[in-house]
């Protein structure tokens, strides 16, 4: 059960914070402190969000999403973290009924990426992080880096809409918000009234979910100047197994 108390996006212990709201936000000097990952590996990263190629799997038409996507496997006690060999993202249609039932190959993320050890080290360390809330053996983690961009005019960072995910837990981190109008974040009870709105704004905060105690999307954006858009990066925690058909 929620506690009766207010949701807070200020948080200084996540783990608590989750456990009782089922999420909570870090700024970027809170997400490096927890995970050991400097600001500088972040940035290092940053430019690999230009060389994203088209999502080719758009249902609505859209030419505005970018991403790439990589599995891994990681045990929190002993810290294993393995890339697991590329395959196709699946979701099922009840938790996405837009791109539900289909598998969508994508093109995986970059080894200069996917093989840093401050990648490697983000990914262990939120994976302990979501272990202190529910105890697991093992995680298979899918990553996906985004880019939303206004090419039609508008871009849709969830165009599925308010979701979950079908996973354990999920980590939104911003990489970049450039001259954008919109992208609200908003986490909703799954079973219940409450909700919250908010706006990421600042490179390398994150927004961290229990995916079965609450839904979440992104509003559309807006160009506020050339160049407009969003970048983030998506990691999903799931016990038993990657999803599949």
């Amino acid at each position: 059960m929620l506690s009766d108390e207010r949701w807070t996006l200020s948080a200084s212990d996540p783990v608590a914070t989750i456990a009782c709201q089922g999420f909570s936000l870090l700024t970027a000097d809170e997400l490096c402190g927890r995970t050991g990952v400097a600001r500088a590996s972040f940035e290092r990263w940053r430019p690999s969000w230009d060389r994203l190629p088209p999502d080719r799997h758009l249902r609505d038409g859209g030419r505005y999403r970018a991403r790439r996507h990589g599995c891994f496997v990681h045990e929190p006690a002993s810290g294993s973290l393995v890339r697991a060999p590329h395959r196709a993202h699946w979701q099922p249609l009840d938790y996405n009924a837009l791109h539900g039932g289909i598998e969508r190959m994508f093109e995986p993320i970059e080894p200069v990426i996917a093989d840093d050890p401050d990648w490697r080290r983000l990914l262990a360390a939120l994976g302990v992080l979501f272990a202190r809330v529910a105890c697991v053996d093992r995680w298979f983690i899918e990553a996906h880096q985004f880019r939303i961009d206004t090419t039609d005019g508008v871009g849709r960072p969830t165009p599925e809409g308010a979701h979950r995910d079908g996973v354990d837990f999920v980590a939104v981190v911003l990489a970049a918000r450039q001259r954008v109008r919109g992208g609200e974040s908003r986490v909703f009870e799954a079973d219940g009234p409450r909700g919250i709105r908010f706006v990421m704004v600042e490179p390398w905060s994150a927004l961290l979910l229990d995916d079965a105690r609450v839904i979440h999307e992104a509003t559309p954006i807006q160009p506020d100047g050339p160049d407009a858009h969003r970048d983030t990066l998506v990691l999903t925690y799931r016990r038993g197994g990657f999803q599949s058909p």
